[in-house]
């Protein structure tokens, strides 16, 4: 394949709300460069982007998907990433492989959820942005409305940079509003339109739309304004150059309108991203990762093929024949095939072998890249997403993208002893893929938990564990890890006395028993004076009352926060063990949790909830429902941030009803913060639970 240099690259992050026609506009672009020979469709699974096999049986994206086309003898990468909001994470991470993003709109729907997430993200990273509004041939597609929708979300620097001609089924392709002449095609065509004058019906819209569009441009820029007021206008020369600037340094959100499934005004796209959109090399300096910056390591790299070599990985993929896959930005110099190069990340060195540039699934072989060019590798060792590989001379290391904790949790269980073996070599695959899915064991509740975005994430994991590493799992809400613990006092005597012929068995002990403040778990205090029990005995004690503690008292779970005393006892010269002090320990235990006030407690959560300012009574209202106690608020803008301590036990199921609650538009995290006392209500249900799973009977009080 050909190589390319920076200033004839363009990377763009292709993002939005799910079913906008992301992928459709993709495919679309890439059939009228002629990267593909007919027009891709998400509906027969033959879109480049979508290649994987969960992508094609749910038709949507779940993972970025990069391709590239060569327009104008420029290269431009797509970076096609997903619209659901349990995958919104994938374009942040995709958002620093890119110098703009595109942000794809429904013509009908205008700005979503997703629209809006994503636009923050962009907005973060000052990341410039152009906006398509796709779909322009659907039912009630109006530009007006869509417009309207686009600057009451993200304000006047919003501008249309084409009027389409037509609407509906009756869309014919779009008028340029900077060399105002007009692009005509045939639906379902090859997407390369006809030059043209504009409809005399348009004249007066368009007329009126240009004068505002150069007045924006012309803005704070003294020899433009002076030239429109000499001459009324701006030449067309001047014009892109100032237009090309203007949303390189993110003063204008440019509006573009286009059909992918209909290929109307995706030549002119690609015409639009080739002339206007911020080149890779660019590209600001790349800063290091603060922590990184010092001891050797440079603090930031210029995007140029004669500064030293550096690449950040931003995508890894597990192929079942090629082994893991890293897709990487060269943030500065020419990555040669067969270089050796440094992992700044882990120290270790890896060898670039079968350099290669992304067309979906398929990787071709290229035998260098230049600065501001996306490649791929096959079959590094260690190597994983968000590291940074460079010139071991010359260390830099880049930062990574802070994402949110996990919002969902479930209990995982292997079907078969085949598929246990197979469990978390397969997890650990897709762990490699998708940061945001973690895997680990619950040490008390000995349960395997998987956690992620939500529900239709934790199921897109478990259905690729089934396809591509043949392991079936079950899906279950995971147990609460309650714990056990004592309100009062308690003095006991445990006596474990057994005859049977011969040698018999004899133990006997004293103990008090007494709270702990929280978090202090368990103390042992030896008080035992003038031999009553000898001392080779004593740790036999407690490990009886440890043991019995840990399998609970009230509904089996663990004994925590407690104090034992032992301050006397008696033993026999002959029958006395430590099995027998063991056992009586046991038997101590049992009878003090009798007299102490066993209570149960249960794990609260630290939560931190997002939400549009509308929306802030009725989920303050729904905290309080579940026991919540609301610690404080804060505003930004638009957006009510509301931090509340909550039980654990009534948040299982939260992800999906502050989802349903606020129409997609909040997000939260959560983190434990510390154990409380269950209230007498609820600890008797989980008592009388604990009982009837044992199969044991259930008193009814009168």
């Amino acid at each position: 394949m050909k190589v390319y240099e920076g200033k004839d690259i363009r990377n763009l992050v292709i993002m939005g709300h799910s079913h906008s026609g992301k992928t459709s506009l993709v495919a679309a672009m890439l059939y009228t460069a002629g990267v593909t020979p007919k027009l891709g469709r998400v509906d027969d699974g033959t879109t480049v982007t979508d290649y994987d096999e969960e992508e094609i049986d749910r038709q949507m994206t779940v993972s970025t998907g990069i391709a590239s086309a060569e327009w104008r003898n420029v290269k431009i990468n797509l970076l096609d990433t997903p619209g659901f909001t349990m995958f919104a994470h994938e374009a942040k991470i995709a958002m620093l492989a890119a110098e703009a993003a595109v942000v794809v709109v429904d013509g009908v729907s205008g700005v979503e959820v997703v629209t809006e997430k994503v636009w923050q993200y962009a907005e973060e990273i000052e990341l410039p942005r152009v906006i398509v509004v796709n779909r322009m041939d659907r039912e009630r597609a109006n530009y007006e409305t869509a417009l309207e929708s686009l600057r009451n979300a993200f304000g006047r620097q919003v501008t249309p940079v084409q009027i389409p001609i037509g609407s509906e089924k009756n869309l014919k392709g779009v008028v340029d509003l900077v060399n105002m002449k007009a692009y005509t095609y045939d639906i379902g065509g090859t997407g390369k339109g006809n030059e043209g004058p504009i409809p005399a019906d348009l004249e007066a819209v368009c007329k009126d739309a240009h004068e505002k569009l150069v007045e924006l441009i012309a803005e704070g820029k003294d020899e433009l304004m002076q030239e429109y007021f000499d001459n009324g206008t701006i030449i067309e020369e001047h014009l892109i150059t100032a237009l090309h600037e203007a949303i390189r340094d993110d003063k204008i959100f440019p509006v573009v309108f286009a059909s992918g499934l209909g290929v109307i005004g995706t030549d002119h796209l690609l015409d639009f991203i080739v002339d206007y959109c911020p080149t890779a090399a660019e590209h600001r300096a790349v800063q290091a990762a603060p922590e990184a910056a010092g001891n050797g390591h440079a603090a930031e790299r210029k995007v140029s093929d004669s500064e030293p070599i550096s690449l950040y990985v931003f995508k890894t993929a597990n192929d079942p024949f090629s082994g893991r896959i890293s897709y990487f930005k060269v943030f500065s110099g020419v990555v040669k095939n067969d270089a050796t190069l440094l992992d700044f990340t882990r120290r270790t060195q890896e060898k670039l072998s079968h350099l290669s540039t992304p067309q979906g699934k398929s990787l071709v072989p290229v035998p260098e890249l230049h600065a501001g060019d996306i490649g791929a590798i096959a079959k590094l060792r260690e190597t994983l997403t968000g590291d940074t590989l460079g010139d071991k001379s010359n260390p830099i290391e880049y930062p990574g993208v802070k994402l949110p904790e996990p919002a969902i949790t479930f209990a995982i269980e292997p079907k078969s002893r085949n598929d246990e073996d197979k469990l978390s070599s397969g997890l650990h695959k897709l762990m490699e893929e998708d940061p945001m899915v973690r895997f680990f064991r619950d040490s008390q509740t000995k349960e395997f938990l998987i956690a992620g975005t939500g529900q239709q994430h934790i199921e897109v994991i478990v259905s690729k564990l089934k396809k591509r590493y043949h392991t079936e799992v079950v899906l279950k809400a995971p147990k609460v890890p309650y714990r056990e613990t004592i309100r009062g006092k308690a003095d006991v005597q445990g006596r474990h006395k057994k005859q049977s012929g011969g040698h018999g068995q004899y133990g006997d002990c004293k103990i008090k028993m007494e709270p702990l403040e929280r978090g202090k778990n368990f103390e042992f205090v030896n008080d035992i004076f003038g031999g009553s029990i000898p001392k080779n005995f004593i740790p036999a004690v407690e490990k009886g009352i440890v043991e019995t503690a840990a399998r609970g008292y009230l509904a089996g779970f663990p004994v925590v926060d407690f104090r034992v005393i032992l301050y006397d006892g008696s033993y026999h010269d002959v029958d006395s063990n430590e099995m027998s002090f063991k056992m009586a320990g046991r038997i101590a235990f049992k009878k003090a949790m009798e007299q102490a006030k066993p209570a149960l407690l249960e794990p609260i959560m630290h939560v931190e909830i997002t939400i549009p300012d509308e929306f802030a009574g009725s989920i303050m209202g729904d905290l309080n429902s579940r026991r919540g106690r609301i610690q404080g608020m804060d505003n930004k803008a638009g957006k009510t941030i509301v931090k509340a301590e909550c039980p654990m036990s009534e948040m299982l199921t939260y992800g999906a009803d502050l989802t349903s609650m606020t129409q997609g538009r909040g997000s939260f995290s959560m983190e434990m913060a510390h154990y409380d006392f269950v209230p007498a209500i609820a600890q008797e249900k989980i008592i009388t639970q604990y009982k009837a799973s044992r199969g044991e009977v259930v008193e009814e009080e009168e």
